[in-house]
């Protein structure tokens, strides 16, 4: 919960919740890069058992990589090498239309905002509830699929295709951008980056950029206040996350593929460890458990906010004056005298 208790929130008809959703093996039961593997004739398995040496050779060298989006740069090879020669931005995102979603996809999205409008419109409150996607892959990818229609943002990772040249500025006219290939990381997001972006969600950064992320807002006047998201994940990797949203009042989820064991175990070690509010099958169709619980949640989020709004308003509205019904005094010598108002 944020510092002001309740009874001192600001009376607000209009609220928005936000659902933040990883993607890998949460939207979609596996990787997204699949597509892009195939259309190219790279074998998947080899180039992550590279992928997975990397830290470890280069630190032989002094050099530190992050495990989380070293992968960016051995793509990059790819492109450079030949394997992956002609890889555009646009190219990942018409791979993106390839990725095949999470049973329930995408329409559980639309119904779940509508399940909170409809909440929210039965206590005369106006509730908006929005989806964002934070994930270590690669935003033009997931821009390619169905689910993009339905979410408020994607962070992803970025690929820069032409970088501006030393002294750009100094050039009366740049030659026009012509789609080559991928060749720098444009933006790069691991599991600790990701806590930022639910700050940008939090204090409205990501609907106005004139708001700096680092910038002091009062709670009460955060776009989205944390108590009011919900974040859904597969695992170990989004702990910092779960614990910023634990901490702060919000709800979190963990999924799992439901015929991986191992899959399941890890899930409950983070329900068990504290981290998770409840975990359930990655799929989204009505009669999932996972349905159920994200439904529940949000919910338990707007009976929430219609009782601050309650205990708001009774803070804020004074009783109106009433009658006194107070026995008369006695007198001096035992007499009675007429009340002030009888």
């Amino acid at each position: 919960m944020s510092s002001a208790s309740a009874a001192d929130k600001p009376l607000r008809d209009s609220h928005v919740l936000a659902c933040v959703w990883d993607f890998d093996k949460t939207l979609i039961p596996g990787y997204m890069q699949t597509p892009l593997f195939r259309a190219f004739g790279v074998d998947e398995d080899a180039f992550w058992r590279e992928v997975n040496q990397l830290p470890a050779l280069y630190g032989r060298k002094g050099i530190r990589t992050s495990k989380d989006t070293v992968y960016l740069n051995h793509l990059l090879s790819y492109v450079k090498h030949g394997p992956m020669r002609g890889l555009t931005n646009r190219r990942l995102r018409e791979l993106g239309a390839e990725i095949e979603l999470a049973p329930g996809l995408p329409d559980f999205l639309p119904a779940i905002q509508r399940h909170a409008r409809e909440l929210g419109a039965k206590a005369g409150l106006e509730v908006t509830l929005e989806h964002y996607i934070v994930s270590t892959g690669l935003a033009e990818m997931i821009r390619g699929t169905a689910l993009a229609a339905h979410v408020s943002g994607i962070y992803g990772c970025e690929f820069l295709e032409e970088p501006l040249p030393p002294h750009f500025t100094k050039q009366d006219e740049l030659h026009l951008e012509l789609p080559t290939e991928i060749s720098q990381v444009a933006a790069m997001v691991d599991n600790t980056v990701k806590t930022r972006f639910l700050f940008e969600i939090n204090k409205g950064t990501s609907k106005d950029p004139s708001i700096d992320v680092n910038a002091v807002v009062r709670a009460d006047d955060r776009r989205v206040p944390f108590e009011s998201m919900l974040y859904v994940a597969d695992g170990p990797s989004d702990v910092p996350v779960f614990s910023l949203l634990r901490k702060s009042g919000g709800k979190t989820y963990a999924v799992f593929h439901p015929d991986h064991e191992a899959e399941f175990a890890q899930c409950d070690a983070l329900l068990q460890g504290g981290r998770v509010h409840g975990y359930g099958p990655c799929d989204y169709r009505d009669t999932s458990l996972t349905t159920r619980w994200i439904r529940h949640a949000v919910s338990g989020m707007v009976d929430r906010l219609v009782a601050e709004r309650r205990q708001s308003m009774d803070r804020r509205v004074a009783q109106p004056p009433r009658h006194l019904n107070t026995p008369p005094r006695p007198a001096a010598g035992g007499t009675s005298q007429p009340g002030l108002f009888d």
